[in-house]
């Protein structure tokens, strides 16, 4: 294989690396959180190796940041009226 062969092909393994579902950005708050609780299962299961446990928690880490700004921007959407119509933030009542 010439160079650019080498280069070509390099390109294409790391490009369809990229589409593997565990690379995938999740769809949604609620797959993200689905895909976290199984990673989180499996990994409290200690039946995987250290590799695959190092992939699931790069995988996890990537899912709770997805997760974590999926509620902050719900958290500033959220907005009630007010007696005058005016917009204002949502305050959960404090038991």
């Amino acid at each position: 294989m010439t160079t650019s062969n080498t280069k070509a092909a390099n390109k294409l393994a790391v490009s369809s690396e990229n589409l593997l579902p565990e690379n995938l950005p999740p769809e949604n708050f609620e797959q993200a959180f689905a895909e976290l609780e199984n990673i989180v299962a499996q990994m409290e299961s200690e039946q995987m190796s250290l590799e695959a446990s190092l992939a699931a928690y790069q995988r996890g880490n990537t899912l709770l940041q997805f997760c974590q700004k999926s509620l902050a921007d719900v958290e500033q959407q959220v907005q009630i009226l007010n007696e005058r119509n005016q917009l204002t933030t949502f305050q959960p009542d404090s038991e």
